[in-house]
């Protein structure tokens, strides 16, 4: 089974916010960068209306996809073979936010789920927001997940909007955000319990110092996001240990956020010396 042409895998994360909506820009994402993997989040469409023949043409006839209408949803969309694993629902609802295969390259695999985490709504309290409630329940059973991924020691990448901005430099203000849902301590710190679980490598943060600034997200509501440039790091790749020596390269793809009719998240590329 062939890798990509140079022998590297590459994998992209991106809430694309309406797959439909948006398969223009998704058929210009692949055809420029080419991707073995895509992973998307809030695909916005129930299953039996997935565009998946067109995603097909494009390139990606392998596909895991898990949707309702009008609201969250994930596919796993490959150049490479996929073995679909069992589905997962988290916090007991069947809300589409997980979608997980082994990727087949030659005869081994590597483990891929594509996560969703709630928003959490903007009220940062449990009791007076369910959402929020929501939110750091998803994130406390992702950290008993994580300890049960350890003791499987498999080759494996989570990917996704996961939701939190962890670092002070994945926000434009730490001071001013710390109270604001993605950044509070609530759930920064069940984030930060969830890396150490398995433990989990940054991707990103592999190649990118933790004291720069770098986000992966930009409000709508900025009349001009790029010179405010207010923007938070909520989508993320995390790789287990084994396969943290074979990181090659990352990229933010930030300029799709000024292209015609842009998700307000921007696709995340990890590329993989295998």
């Amino acid at each position: 089974m062939k890798k990509s042409s140079d022998g590297r895998l590459r994998l992209v994360t991106w809430n694309i916010n309406s797959v439909r909506l948006r398969l223009p820009q998704l058929k210009k994402l692949a055809a420029a960068h080419s991707p073995d993997v895509i992973c998307l989040q809030e695909t916005k469409a129930e299953e039996r209306y997935f565009p998946g023949e067109a995603i097909a043409d494009f390139g990606y006839p392998h596909q895991l996809v898990r949707g309702y209408k009008g609201y969250n949803g994930v596919a796993i969309l490959s150049r490479l073979p996929l073995q679909p694993l069992e589905e997962r629902h988290w916090c007991r609802k069947i809300d589409a936010r997980h979608a997980t295969a082994n990727v087949l390259i030659g005869g081994s695999a590597i483990e891929v789920h594509n996560l969703y985490v709630p928003a959490g709504g903007d009220i940062p309290d449990p009791e007076e927001n369910e959402k929020f409630a929501h939110k750091l329940n998803f994130l406390d059973e992702m950290i008993e997940w994580s300890r049960a991924q350890a003791r499987k020691k498999t080759p494996t990448i989570v990917v996704g909007d996961l939701n939190v901005a962890p670092l002070p430099g994945d926000v434009w203000s730490h001071q001013q955000l710390i109270k604001v849902v993605s950044h509070t301590p609530e759930e920064v710190t069940r984030f930060e319990n969830m890396m150490h679980a398995r433990p989990w490598v940054d991707a990103v943060r592999h190649f990118v110092p933790e004291s720069e600034k770098l986000y992966t997200w930009w409000s709508y509501r900025a009349q001009d996001w790029e010179a405010s440039d207010r923007g938070r790091r909520l989508d993320h790749v995390l790789v287990s240990e084994s396969l943290a020596p074979k990181l090659y390269s990352v990229q933010i793809m930030r300029e799709t956020r000024s292209w015609p009719q842009p998700s307000d998240h921007v696709p995340v590329c990890v590329t993989l010396n295998l």
